[in-house]
């Protein structure tokens, strides 16, 4: 099983933190950087082999990580030199990666069964699948649905609820083909041309632990959850 993690971004949202280190590198519990964490996970679900897309200071990341041997994983490098989205730099390593394989942020907590993710997507023949995660909405307002400029129902602080993508997904290499390698390729794009194309993606719904770690309020929420759940995030690795 393959894994890539993007890792290339700069965490402009992160900052002070990125500052000086890459997002994955911010250190977790004062023991881990994020991004090692995502390697134990993944080695402990089996995974042998990843990439690891970088750009913004990923020589850091290089030097942290080296060959991945110490985790017992296989890890090659893609150099992202300008931003390509979140899609993008799998098209410039597209012919290095196996038919079906896993994508993932390089910023995620989670006890996500990556495996699972990508197993449930060979299962599927879905072009590809998108891990999801439950959210909750309040509106502070009184919500009015209006038809003809008239008020037809009213709503009194209202609760939305939806499902949000994890950052985690299951990607079949034949999704990729249509699209030029070098250019820029986000998330919203691909999944839209796949709905547009009446190919959906596949949803993998998970209700465990997650959080994105983007802003500072993230970050000190995962450090101040971490000891609570560092056996939970660690199971097996």
């Amino acid at each position: 099983m393959h894994a890539v993690i993007l890792a290339g971004g700069k965490g402009v949202r992160l900052r002070p933190y990125t500052t000086a280190l890459p997002k994955p590198l911010v250190p977790i519990g004062d023991q881990y950087a994020i991004l090692e964490i995502v390697l134990r996970q993944l080695a402990a679900a089996g995974f042998t082999s990843c990439t690891i897309a970088i750009g913004h200071l990923g020589h850091i990341i290089r030097a942290y990580v080296g060959d991945g041997s110490r985790w017992g994983l296989s890890v090659a490098y893609a150099q992202e030199d300008s931003p390509l989205g979140t899609m993008g730099p799998l098209l410039t390593m597209r012919d290095h990666l196996p038919e079906r394989f896993l994508v993932m942020n390089g910023d995620v907590l989670t006890d996500l069964d990556y495996a699972d993710v990508l197993r449930r997507h060979q299962e599927s023949n879905a072009p590809l699948t998108i891990a999801t995660y439950p959210r909750e909405v309040h509106i502070d307002f009184g919500v009015l649905t209006t038809e003809d400029r008239r008020v037809v129902a009213f709503t009194e602080k209202p609760s939305v609820d939806y499902r949000v993508s994890m950052g985690v997904y299951g990607v079949s290499r034949a999704t990729l083909a249509p699209y030029t390698a070098g250019l820029p390729l986000g998330f919203d794009e691909l999944v839209i041309d796949l709905l547009k194309s009446h190919n959906p993606p596949h949803a993998y719904e998970f209700d465990g632990y997650w959080l994105d770690i983007g802003r500072p309020d993230d970050y000190d929420r995962a450090n101040a959850e971490f000891t609570s759940h560092r056996a939970l995030l660690l199971k097996g690795a």
